[in-house]
């Protein structure tokens, strides 16, 4: 048997990179193909394959701005100009963002949406390891334009879909910092039946 050390290693050595510490060069479209590629393993009850991935790179960045400004506006018309200047921004911290979603399949008779939503979100896992892998940093962020319908809807998901993120994706300008992992222990607990 394969001694699985190094591979447990590199797992548990994934760090999310500020997407601000991300600059070019990003994986060009065939190493992204090949990023990507990993997340069709994940698993995925019922070969639904709901995850589904829109890349943004360059020029399209400010659309994105200019999509997430629109969706502010429209959640608050008081809104000043700081925190659009900060909105706007977001898009332009890393050169390559892939937005995740989920193209929901509705009252499936075996696959619940949960089910659907927890294979796009492995298939995502699988997409930032690749990413490690390769020697590139990425990050996966939410924050309200992941939820919001307008930006869904602007990025061409439909309205039955949901997001998983945003993945901003490049060459980190430093080593990640280190981060204290928790001893899975506190976490593990032994089941002997119904309480």
């Amino acid at each position: 048997m394969t001694d699985p050390t190094p591979f447990l290693d590199f797992l548990s050595s994934r760090r999310s990179v500020k997407a601000q510490m991300l600059t070019e060069p990003a994986p060009d479209d065939a190493t992204l193909t090949a990023l990507l590629q990993t997340g069709m393993s994940a698993p995925d009850h019922g070969a639904i394959r709901p995850w589904r991935f829109k890349v943004i790179r360059g020029a399209d960045r400010e659309k994105l701005s200019d999509l997430f400004e629109t969706a502010m506006r429209k959640r608050d018309q008081n809104i000043d100009d700081e925190m659009i200047a900060n909105i706007r921004s977001k898009p332009m911290r890393s050169p390559l963002i892939v937005a995740i979603g989920v193209s929901v399949v509705e009252g499936h008779p075996k696959v619940p949406v949960i089910e659907q939503v927890v294979a796009a979100a492995c298939a995502t896992e699988n997409f930032l390891l690749a990413a490690h892998a390769s020697g590139y940093g990425a990050v996966l962020l939410t924050g309200w334009p992941a939820f919001d319908e307008s930006v869904r809807l602007g990025l061409g998901f439909e309205k039955k879909d949901k997001m998983i993120g945003f993945v901003y994706l490049g060459t980190p300008v430093e080593d990640p910092r280190s981060v204290a992992r928790p001893d899975v222990r506190q976490f593990i607990e032994t089941w002997s039946g119904p309480v």
